[in-house]
């Protein structure tokens, strides 16, 4: 049984995943507005990525006999100054995210919940993968410089990204 504490922190958690999937569908949205679809691609894998997070946890919660709440979901910027812009806004949300979790460890060993704080170890190993993907892309694009030809490359690189087994209908 979750506490009070947990059942309300991961529901946070939850639902930030999910805003976290909106972000990157509105990067996605913007890239492809500026013809860079397999980067735009890039940041759709992300938002379902997102998604199967917040999944995870919506299961966690149900299975420990919490109950989940959905919250309204703020709408995410629409508007970056560049490419490199929207890859290190990425990054500085990635290791926001990673925060989250460090938080949320904390309130679970605070609360003596030992099987939550597993779950939790998951998410901290998967957020070391994100945030050294998205902030080698954003190394990428500032090498990059205002090379068009380098973003071109670096896009069509991007495109042949696949969904990892998770998000190919797997567990996570």
């Amino acid at each position: 049984m979750l506490s009070v504490k947990l059942e309300e922190a991961l529901n946070d958690q939850l639902n930030f995943e999910v805003y976290s999937g909106y972000i990157y569908l509105s990067m996605s949205a913007w890239l492809s507005g500026k013809n860079l679809n397999g980067m735009a691609h890039w940041m759709q894998l992300q938002y379902n990525e997102e998604l199967i997070h917040a999944m995870k946890i919506f299961a966690y919660i149900n299975d420990r006999g919490g109950k989940v709440v959905l919250k309204a979901i703020q709408q995410p910027q629409t508007e970056w100054k560049s490419v490199l812009d929207v890859f290190e806004t990425a990054y500085r949300h990635e290791q926001n995210v990673t925060g989250r979790f460090g938080d949320l460890i904390d309130l679970a060993l605070k609360e003596r919940d030992h099987v939550t704080n597993v779950l939790l170890q998951w998410f901290i190993n998967e957020q070391i993968e994100e945030e050294a993907s998205v902030k080698e892309i954003a190394d990428q694009i500032a090498m990059a410089g205002e090379s068009r030809d380098s973003l071109f490359m670096l896009d069509r690189e991007m495109a042949q990204r696949q969904a990892a087994p998770a998000e190919n209908g797997g567990k996570a």
